[in-house]
C-alpha cells in the first residue's frame, strides 16, 4: 500500500484520468473529491462489499435454478 501525506486542496493522480482531491479535514474525518470517467465505478468500501454479496447471491440463485431445471436431453 502506498501511503501519502496531503493537505487540503492537494490532489493525488491515478493513471491519466483519476484525480483524488482532499476537500476538507475535520478532526478524524477527511472529505475526498474524486474525478473519474463515468465508466469507472467509484464506491465506498462498504457499498462495494454489499454489491459483491448481492451479485454472489444472484449468481448462486441462477445456478441453483438452472441445475433444478430438467435438461432438454433428459426428456428425449
Amino acid at each position: 500500500m502506498l501511503v501519502l501525506s496531503r493537505q487540503r486542496d492537494e490532489s493525488i493522480i491515478i493513471g491519466d484520468n483519476i484525480v483524488i482531491t482532499i476537500v476538507d479535514i475535520r478532526g478524524d474525518k477527511v472529505r475526498l473529491g474524486i474525478q473519474a470517467p463515468t465508466e469507472i465505478p467509484v464506491h465506498r468500501q462498504e457499498v462495494y462489499d454489499a454489491i459483491q454479496r448481492e451479485n454472489a447471491m444472484k449468481e448462486a440463485e441462477t445456478q441453483r435454478t438452472s441445475s433444478q431445471s430438467p435438461s432438454k436431453n433428459a426428456s428425449e
